[in-house]
């Protein structure tokens, strides 16, 4: 006799990761999305010249 591969009890938990997995992806792209903007928005502010200073002295004071 064949066993099943999940129970009933075992379903609404993998439904539960599913969702979680999915709302991780979303919050992540939305993320990179305002991440994406921000960079467009100090590109039109301050030219190609200063926003590259300023991303490469960001990352230097991180570091």
């Amino acid at each position: 006799m064949a066993l099943p591969l999940s129970s009933p009890d075992e379903l609404p938990a993998a439904l539960s990761a599913r969702r979680t997995g999915r709302l991780v992806v979303v919050a992540g792209g939305a993320i990179a999305v305002l991440v994406l903007v921000a960079a467009l928005a100090l590109w039109f502010r301050y030219g190609t010249a200063v926003f590259f200073e300023t991303i490469a002295a960001g990352v230097a004071g991180c570091f």
